[in-house]
């Protein structure tokens, strides 16, 4: 007859060490799982500040049209008028969106000013004298956009490299630019019955 198998009792030290592996391995797995939320977190909160800016410029959003929006099926006529003398029209304000996209990307890569496309800052003249053509606007709508594309590669490098928190000033501040500009380019649009 065989006898009935009896399990070793471990003794009080490898009793004591097994316990303390288990609490080992549960404070790890919960160190993990917070370590992954947090990882959770700073990726929505970068996902938040791409789409912020996004919002801005181009992707639907809640609160109506963005800049780009504002912009669609503006002709050249219609850019380079403006409401009374030493007002700026939109054509105007369409680079001016350009330039500050172009500044917070410097800011974010640590350029050097003076290294936009055109000549100068904050606002620039247009239509350029006898320059009040499709294609000279087309160009300079083509200027916003690739501002707009070089500072969301930025804004994705930068909030790689530093974090959200050292960056969502600049992103929250074009991006209300861009919706700020948007409205102007709604109403002036509406004052010339554009709309």
């Amino acid at each position: 007859m065989k006898s009935p198998s009896v399990q070793a009792v471990p003794s009080f030290f490898e009793a004591t060490q097994q316990f303390e592996n288990r609490l080992t391995e549960q404070r790890s797995g919960a160190k993990l799982a917070q370590l992954h939320a947090g990882a959770e977190a700073v990726m929505n909160e970068a996902q938040l500040l791409l789409d912020v800016l996004e919002e801005g410029y181009w992707k639907k959003a809640w609160h109506g049209p963005n800049l780009k929006q504002s912009l669609r099926g503006v002709n050249a006529k219609q850019a380079a008028w403006r409401p009374a003398a030493k007002r700026h029209n939109i054509w105007e304000e369409t680079l001016h969106a350009a330039y500050w996209k172009y500044d917070v990307r410097r800011i974010l890569e640590g350029g050097k000013r003076g290294a936009f496309i055109l000549k100068g800052n904050n606002f620039f003249a247009r239509p350029e004298k006898g320059k009040a053509t499709e294609a000279a606007w087309k160009a300079d709508r083509d200027i916003l956009e690739s501002e707009h594309e070089r500072l969301r590669d930025a804004v994705e490098k930068a909030l790689h490299a530093r974090g959200a928190e050292k960056v969502a000033r600049l992103i929250y501040g074009v991006a209300f630019h861009d919706i700020y500009h948007a409205g102007q380019i709604r109403l002036l649009r509406r004052l010339q019955g554009a709309d």
